[in-house]
């Protein structure tokens, strides 16, 4: 089968590669799916540098861990292994895993369910790890409630585009921050209002809200705070920075001066869910929550598409389509 992988860190166009590899075998407890689509996230380009370095002692120290590329997926099953009775040949599923770019991938059962009745597979594989994060960052960490005020930095992005979406279902009045070429977009997924930050700094937006959900941004504490109501809460989500940490440390430096402020910091290290995988697809087969995918490549144009992706000229999310 064909499938993107890498052998080395470095920049995507030099050590991502399409060649044939073995079709993967299935387990006790794993499906093969035939993969109709993957995504790419802003994270993929960190990924393949292995940056932050921290992050190396999971995705592996020296290489890779993974040689085939690639975490989420939308596709069919083409065959089930002893231990899933839920399961059967021709299932249209999506969900998360190592290996993704590829034409098939054997996944453990719990890391997929069925995909959404309405969705196309380019569309369904865009929703794992993204709406995972903006889900937990709402809902769990921004602990977001009807009437409240809501921020979202990174709004037109993977996980903000998400973000705003479901807040909105929650039933916040929705402000998010983007640049003005995407600001039509943002307003179309039920954001209330839209602020460019090329032209308004944060503590300029002239509000003050309940919660702020900072996705990979890099905004001072000082200024977060200028913005949020007394008793409010700041969501971490992500961040940039030195190629160590990436910008985490923020996260520290929030916990540690959180007690001396006078709103509430959270920093989220998201997990990947079969619950919340089911969540994401009530929201999107009730009509609530709707993924966007900017642009499709094909398998052979995975490193063109990590590099749209990371000089923001894709609106939503790309998607690699087999």
């Amino acid at each position: 089968m064909k499938a993107v992988v890498q052998e080395r860190y470095g920049v995507p166009a030099e050590v991502l590669r399409l060649r044939d590899v073995a079709v993967p075998e299935v387990g006790a407890g794993e499906v093969l799916v035939r993969v109709g689509a993957s995504p790419v996230s802003g994270t993929d380009w960190h990924l393949v540098l292995g940056l932050p370095y921290a992050a190396r002692f999971v995705t592996g120290l020296r290489r890779p861990a993974n040689l085939v590329f690639g975490l989420e997926f939308a596709g069919t099953v083409t065959a089930v292994g002893p231990g899933v009775p839920d399961r059967q040949v021709g299932d249209e599923v999506f969900g998360w895993h190592g290996g993704a770019f590829a034409e098939y991938i054997s996944v453990p059962a719990g890391q997929m369910t069925r995909k959404p009745r309405n969705l196309s597979v380019e569309h369904a594989a865009a929703v794992p790890i993204a709406s995972f994060t903006a889900l937990q960052a709402v809902r769990d960490l921004g602990r977001v409630r009807p009437g409240q005020e809501v921020l979202i930095s990174g709004a037109s992005g993977c996980v903000g585009t998400y973000a705003v979406q479901i807040a909105k279902a929650l039933g916040a009045r929705v402000t998010g921050i983007c640049g003005a070429d995407k600001a039509d977009l943002v307003r179309s997924l039920g954001a209330d209002r839209v602020v460019d930050y090329r032209e308004q700094r944060l503590r300029d937006v002239g509000e003050r809200f309940d919660v702020l959900v900072d996705i990979y941004g890099n905004p001072s504490l000082a200024d977060c705070g200028a913005v949020l109501k007394p008793g409010g809460t700041l969501v971490f989500v992500g961040g940039t920075g030195g190629r160590l940490f990436m910008g985490t440390d923020r996260w520290l430096r929030g916990l540690l001066v959180a007690p001396f402020r006078d709103f509430t910091v959270r920093a989220l290290v998201h997990k990947d869910r079969h619950d919340d995988l089911v969540t994401m697809r009530e929201f999107i087969e009730s009509g609530a929550v709707t993924p966007v995918v900017g642009q499709v490549y094909g398998l052979d144009r995975v490193a063109e598409a990590i590099e749209d992706v990371r000089a923001g000229r894709v609106r939503g999310q790309a998607v690699v389509a087999l």
